[in-house]
């Protein structure tokens, strides 16, 4: 399958944290950087996602905005 998206970083699946409709999957990339995503928990089933899973993240985003 070919994306638009560009930014594809490969890592490894170190938490996957369900609650009622949506989870948080945590995806170590290496180098002590960990990547959060927040999907619905129907993906995450659909896709069988578990800990210790390599994965692909696909980051396509207008704007990432963070404030302390």
């Amino acid at each position: 399958m070919k994306l638009s998206t560009r930014n594809q970083i490969k890592g490894k699946i170190t938490e996957v944290a369900k609650g009622k409709i949506m989870a948080k999957v945590k995806i170590n990339i290496g180098g002590g950087n960990i990547i959060t995503s927040t999907i619905t928990v129907d993906a995450v089933n659909d896709l069988k996602l578990k800990k210790g899973d390599e994965v692909t993240a696909l980051i396509k985003a207008s704007s990432v905005m963070i404030g302390k």
